[in-house]
Parts: C-alpha cells; structure tokens; sequence
C-alpha cells in the first residue's frame, strides 16, 4: 500500500508540473509547438513507470527511505543557499524534478512512522491508497485535457478548467513547494525517529550521524557547484549516481546487508523517475531562459525609454 500512495504521490507532481510548464510556454508564441512537442508522453510510458515505482517503493525498506529522505532535505537546503540569485527559478525547478523519487521515500516513512503500533493500520493505508489513486487519476486526466485542449479553450474562452489555468495557473508552481515542504518536514521528523530506534545507545547513534552528516554535506556541496556550472540532464543523472554511490559506500561501512540491497533498489527507482522525465527537465531549463530573456528584454526597454525622455 505505501507504494501505490509512494508512485501516486509522484504522478501528482510530474503531471502538475507538466501542465504548469506548457501554460508557461503558452505564453511565448514562438515555443508552443515545440514544447507540446517535448511533453507528450506515451500511457504506455506512464502506466509502466507507475506500476515499477509501486513495487520499488513497496520494496524499499523503512530505514533507507528514511536516508533518503534526509539527504535529500539535505541536499535542497543546501542547493537554495548556494544558489547564486538570479538561478533561484532554475534551481527550483531542478529541484522538483530531481525530488521524485525521494518524495516516494517521504510518504514511504510517513506512513510506516504514523501507522506504527496502530491495530486496524491496514485500513488507514487502504483508504491512503484510494484517496491517491482518485488525486492522481484527477491531475492526469488534468494534463492530458490541457495538452489537447487548452491551445483552443484558453483562446476562445468557454471551458472553465482552461480559464482557471489562464488566470491563476502561475499559482501552481508555490502550490506543488509548499506541498512539497510540508511533505518532507514531516517526512524528516519519521525519517529521524525510524532510524533513532535501531540503535541502542547515543554513542551509536552519534556513530552513525556523525560520518552521514559530514560526508553528505561535504559532497552536496561540491555537486550543487558542479551542477551550477554545468547544468542539463546529463548533470542531474551524474549527481544521482555520486549521491547514492556514496550512501552506499556508507551502508557498506555502518549498515546492514539488507540496506545494501534497498539502495541498489534505489538506483532502479531514480532511474525510473528521472529518465522519463526528460520532458520536464528540458522544459524546465528553456522556461528559466525564457524567463530571462523576457527580464533582459524588458530592462533594455526601459533603458531606451529612459534615454528617449
């Protein structure tokens, strides 16, 4: 059940970032027919990735979850600081994307730690499941209306949805961050309290924090500037196999045999979400330069109109 809400919870986020990106390039004339171009995806693709994603994160244990959900806070506290502030959009964008995975980890943990003990828990997470299922087959029917329809209703003006979009659809992308910050805080509250009870005393505790807080903060940081100076996909999916080759280096060290394989697990599942998702990270990218352009653009205009008067 964890899994069905985990893949849920990730088709919500790639399909509302879908429609918040093509609204954006419905804006810019000279881009709508590439970017509708970029962003169709087959079912097929979809139903496959789903389906893979429910059965990696049912089989992903609760601590390593736990891990990954932590590096990942991690990691976006620390890309957000050093981010230089005019790339604030682009690395949000990034962000979301590279976080699907690790958002299935987050409602994986969230729900082991609150359905612990419980004695009817079953039915909390059969309901859990249905409710996702319902919230992820609405933002997909969602996106799939906008990608053949809201060309034509945002133009002539007669379907609500399309209208809605029209005149609120910038709200989405603060919409889908909050979300994603009040997800991952409770997330690292359970993330914490899992791991915390499989040891026995403070000095193992401290034993195992010590080395994952320095390392992880050390090599976030030199990613975070690698990507900075060479964004693109092929950064991301690089910046993927370093973070998890090096938690798994870690589970070598102080782990269990079972957390080894749960994060080679892992790798299957990153590679599940990111490798489909290169419609949104392309998009991603050519918004930011849209946007910038657009500033720049808008700046020299007022530069000319300063010097006219």
């Amino acid at each position: 059940m964890t899994g069905l809400v985990g893949a849920c919870g990730i088709s919500v986020l790639c399909n509302l970032l879908r429609v918040y990106l093509f609204v954006e390039a419905q804006s810019i004339a000279d881009s709508k027919d590439d970017i509708k171009t970029k962003s169709s995806h087959g079912g097929l693709i979809q139903k496959l990735q789903f389906w893979i994603l429910t059965v990696i994160l049912g089989f992903v244990g609760s601590r390593v979850a736990s891990l990954v959900v932590l590096e990942f806070c991690l990691r976006a506290v620390s890309s957000r600081l050093t981010a230089p502030s005019d790339k604030l959009g682009d690395s949000l964008l990034q962000l979301l994307v590279q976080c699907q995975f690790s958002l299935g980890c987050a409602f994986n943990c969230s729900l082991h730690f609150l359905h612990e003990g419980a004695p009817q828990a079953w039915l909390s997470l059969l309901l859990a499941a249905g409710l996702s299922w319902l919230l992820a087959s609405q933002c997909s029917r969602l996106w799939h209306h906008v990608k053949a329809m809201y060309p034509i209703h945002s133009t002539q003006r007669y379907c609500g949805v399309c209208i809605g979009l029209l005149t609120t659809g910038t709200s989405i992308l603060p919409f889908l961050c909050s979300a994603l910050i009040l997800t991952f805080s409770v997330a690292s509250i359970a993330a914490i309290s899992s791991i915390n009870q499989h040891f026995l005393s403070t000095t193992e505790a401290l034993r195992f924090w010590t080395p994952l807080t320095i390392c992880y903060t050390l090599l976030i940081i030199y990613m975070n500037d690698e990507q900075h100076r060479q964004p693109g996909g092929q950064a991301l999916l690089n910046m993927v196999i370093v973070r998890l080759g090096g938690l798994l280096v870690l589970m070598l060290t102080v782990g269990r045999w079972a957390d080894v394989l749960h994060i080679l697990v892992c790798f299957i599942g990153e590679a599940a979400c990111l490798l489909p998702a290169q419609d949104l990270l392309d998009s991603a990218f050519k918004d930011v330069a849209d946007v910038s352009r657009r500033s720049v653009m808008k700046t020299e205009n007022q530069r000319r109109q300063k010097k006219v008067d």
